[in-house]
């Protein structure tokens, strides 16, 4: 009799718990009065806190800018990069607003809203570094990256060793101690970087041509809250909420 209670226990609680882990429908959102939003909170100045403590950032202001034309409230849920999108398949959070490029491969498993802000990879090194001038010159350099990045890919597939890291300002610091040589990271973090800190050791050598977009990510199936949250987007870019936001962080449109 007990080991029957005992099985129907776990069956129970394994019923919820995958109950969870589906997605949030536009209807579910609406009716819990929130939107989940799982964000970095350590990745300026998109995500990040002030020195009160404030979340703030530019994919902040974008979800809850989005939050807002839903008609409910943004909640951020905050996490590593490494298992920030696994977020989604466990049901902690309805999208991930956080600077996720779009690639085939994501694509293939969730859903992107339209692109809402373009960016280049940038490759950064030490000021006085003058053997790194190109991609191609990350062959056997330590490049040190979030390892599961676009650019922690880019990195890699020039042939650089990669020394793992959790964010920008990480990655940074370990190009100004010389522990690792140069990172690939995102061209907007840079000048956010060097506009706060522009006697920082640090120099960027090349831009990478092609942009990269980013979108906001939920789980596959839920058409009606992709079409909401792309909705929510273009119904900001036509009345001047999004250039506001843009010019607020980086002084000009960033969404192409």
């Amino acid at each position: 009799m007990k080991t029957w209670k005992i099985l129907a226990a776990v069956a129970a609680t394994q019923f919820v718990a995958a109950l969870g882990a589906h997605a949030a429908s536009l209807e579910q959102v609406k009716k819990s009065g929130e939107l989940r939003i799982g964000t970095e909170g350590t990745y300026a100045p998109f995500t990040y806190h002030t020195d009160s403590g404030k979340l703030t950032g530019f994919d902040v202001d974008i979800g809850r800018a989005i939050a807002k034309r839903l008609g409910v409230e943004a909640k951020f849920v905050e996490g590593r990069w490494d298992g920030l999108i696994a977020g989604i398949d466990a049901g902690r959070y309805d999208a991930v607003i956080n600077e996720v490029g779009i690639t085939p491969e994501r694509q293939n498993k969730y859903d992107f809203s339209t692109p809402y802000i373009a960016s280049k990879a940038v490759l950064i090194v030490g000021e006085s570094n003058d053997t790194i001038k190109s991609f191609a010159d990350l062959k056997g350099k330590k490049a040190a990256q979030t390892l599961t990045s676009n650019f922690g890919k880019l990195a890699e597939k020039n042939g650089a060793d990669l020394v793992p890291t959790n964010s920008f300002d990480q990655s940074i610091q370990l190009v100004i101690s010389g522990r690792a040589d140069a990172t690939v990271n995102d061209s907007l973090s840079y000048l956010d970087f060097k506009k706060h800190q522009p006697k920082a050791p640090v120099k960027r050598v090349v831009e990478e041509a092609n942009a990269e977009q980013s979108g906001v990510l939920i789980a596959k199936g839920e058409p009606k809250l992709l079409d909401a949250i792309d909705k929510a987007l273009a119904d900001m870019k036509k009345d001047g909420t999004y250039l506001k936001i843009s010019k607020k962080y980086f002084g000009e449109d960033v969404s192409k």
